[in-house]
């Protein structure tokens, strides 16, 4: 068959409205209008870059991405092209290096990222960008993230030509109430004015100087005191920009990261939570273009604090009568006591108040335990807030999906139950993850009249303070499970470190308790982790139909719409479009 009957490749990627490029001698296919950047990254070849970000405009401006191209070559008048045997034109290169990040594919371009011309001027920049950068390496918090590091040693000089004195700018400056600025390790790739005016809409940071001594700073009168700042942190290249929080607090490379959600609203933004030794040292955020693009509230990420705050509980405790005060008590003497007291109590007279911060696993052992007691009296603490047309959810619960989905309850009969204690009506209470006393409003005299009060809590509070029982639970840096955000997108929490002290998964002592209050026929009972139990769910519930804890991934599944959208992502994407 001849070239002409052939189906060329040009023809077959503009079938699928894509091009054909060749990356360092392989041809790879990409749709149209992708930057040459991006599509280099995508198949594995890396592009360096200071400036460019994918969810930022296009700057430009520190040529680091430089990369050889080559197009075919220009046509005489009558002419037509020719293929060689693989149906591809030659390709002609240019004789100057071109930014990958300004640029976008073309059909039958040539790119190449390891030539001498764009190699040396790599070298070039690197060099340039070295005479005033400071030899901080040693304590600057960057160090082991560095973008200016990885590169010297991928494409840096050997020796340093530079012999005049480097020029001096600040250091250690506040620019707002979470971040500090190094001028003088600032590259000037200005991903921090362009994040601050295009994602959050304010313009509070420019470039201020002449020259070599132009440099990043406030404008007059503002601060960088907006909830979102510390995102500025992140996608600094260099040792510019360091988290107040963080600063000189642990060397990156001691620490493991581990992927996850954030609990503080039901938008569940993904983020890593970085350790060390059962030590939780920072949160950041990570990238799903679903749910939270690349970004997180900073009052989201330093909400961290009470995983290892000293009102942690770390031992079970028991108080036996009235006028004691509580002790410490071990594990299975203690569940034999409690399912004891829970099995005496009248179900007309016991209630149960769960949280909409449990995973759906521990939600699903709680309605069984119900079930299990018979108790009708079953809801949990709505949490309610203004949206803040970001990525703070209205609703202030993680899991308020998986909670309707699970219980069917939403808050609507927690009033009930408020005013069944204080009438007296409900003589005993289950409290799952929450502290009613602060959040429902119940005072802490009327829980101690309570004939009976079981609390699971990973931290000292009112409520506990008055329990009968109280089981010390964990935080989510400590469980495995799954929540659904308002979007009713599924998503995993993945154990960062190991519960504390004497501290149980919630779902192992919900688990427990089902075992010692009756002759349960349910796997779940019998589950040896969340992941069996979320089987067990998934064949019950519909909405959950076919889901594994493998399939779920790190990015999360939409398993229902809930017709709640979350403002960054719809804007993200109408800007896509």
């Amino acid at each position: 068959m001849s070239t002409e009957q052939q189906i060329l490749p040009k023809d077959a990627a503009a079938a699928e409205g894509k091009v054909n490029v060749q990356i360092n001698g392989t041809w790879y296919r990409f749709p149209k209008g992708t930057r040459i950047a991006d599509a280099c990254n995508s198949v594995g070849v890396h592009v360096p870059c200071f400036c460019y970000h994918p969810k930022l405009s296009v700057a430009g401006s520190c040529r680091m991405c430089l990369v050889e191209q080559g197009m075919p070559p220009r046509l005489a008048p009558g002419a037509t092209p020719t293929y060689n045997e693989d149906g591809y034109q030659t390709i002609q290169w240019m004789p100057r290096a071109i930014v990958a990040c300004a640029n976008t594919v073309a059909e039958n371009m040539g790119i190449r990222t390891d030539g001498t011309v764009c190699t040396e001027a790599r070298r070039a920049v690197l060099e340039f960008l070295l005479t005033n950068h400071p030899l901080d390496c040693p304590i600057c918090d960057q160090a082991g993230e560095c973008k200016l590091q990885e590169y010297t040693a991928d494409y840096g000089q050997l020796t340093h030509r530079f012999t005049e004195s480097k020029i001096k700018k600040g250091k250690n400056l506040s620019i707002g109430p979470r971040v500090n600025l190094d001028q003088e390790r600032c590259v000037l790739c200005r991903r921090c004015v362009r994040f601050m005016k295009e994602i959050v809409g304010e313009e509070v940071l420019g470039v201020v100087g002449r020259g070599g001594h132009n440099a990043i700073a406030c404008y007059p009168g503002k601060t960088l005191d907006s909830n979102y700042s510390m995102n500025v942190v992140d996608i600094c290249p260099v040792g510019a920009m360091t988290s107040k929080d963080f600063r000189f607090k642990m060397r990156v490379w001691f620490l493991k990261s581990t992927p996850t959600i954030d609990v503080n609203c039901g938008t569940g933004t993904n983020i890593n939570i970085w350790t060390r030794e059962q030590q939780v040292y920072r949160i950041t955020p990570r990238q799903n273009d679903e749910v939270n693009s690349c970004w997180m509230p900073d009052s989201h990420r330093l909400n961290y604090g009470y995983v290892n705050a000293p009102e942690r509980l770390l031992t079970p405790l028991i108080r036996t009568d009235e006028q004691a005060e509580q002790r410490p008590a071990a594990w299975e003497p203690l569940l034999r006591a409690v399912a004891e007291q829970l099995r005496r109590c009248k179900s007309s007279e016991l209630a149960i108040i769960a949280s909409a911060r449990l995973t759906n696993e521990e939600l699903y052992l709680t309605k069984h335990l119900a079930d299990l007691l018979n108790v009708k009296s079953l809801d949990i603490v709505p949490r309610r807030g203004e949206s803040d047309g970001m990525l703070i959810s209205a609703d202030r619960n993680p899991n308020t999906t998986g909670a309707r989905l699970i219980l069917g309850k939403d808050g609507s009969t927690l009033p009930d139950i408020v005013r069944g204690i204080k009438i007296g009506k409900i003589r005993s209470l289950i409290v799952l993850g929450e502290d009613v006393t602060a959040e429902v409003g119940i005072p802490a005299d009327q829980l101690r009249k309570l004939h009976y009060m079981l609390v699971v809590a990973h931290s000292e509070n009112p409520t506990t303070q008055a329990a009968d029982a109280v089981l010390p639970g964990v935080t989510f840096a400590e469980k495995y499970g799954t929540m659904i955000n308002v979007t009713g997108r599924i998503q995993r929490l993945n154990r960062a470190i190991d519960p504390l002290g004497k501290s149980r998964a919630d779902w192992d002592i919900l688990r427990a308790l089902l075992q010692e209050c009756g002759d349960v026929p349910l796997k779940a009972a019998r589950a040896t982790s969340p992941m069996e139990i979320l089987e067990e769910m998934a064949e019950q519930f519909e909405p959950l139909s076919g889901i594994t804890w493998a399939n779920i991934g790190n990015s999360g599944r939409q398993i229902m719409e809930t017709g709640i959208t979350i403002p960054l992502i719809e804007r993200e994407h109408a800007k896509r479009a």
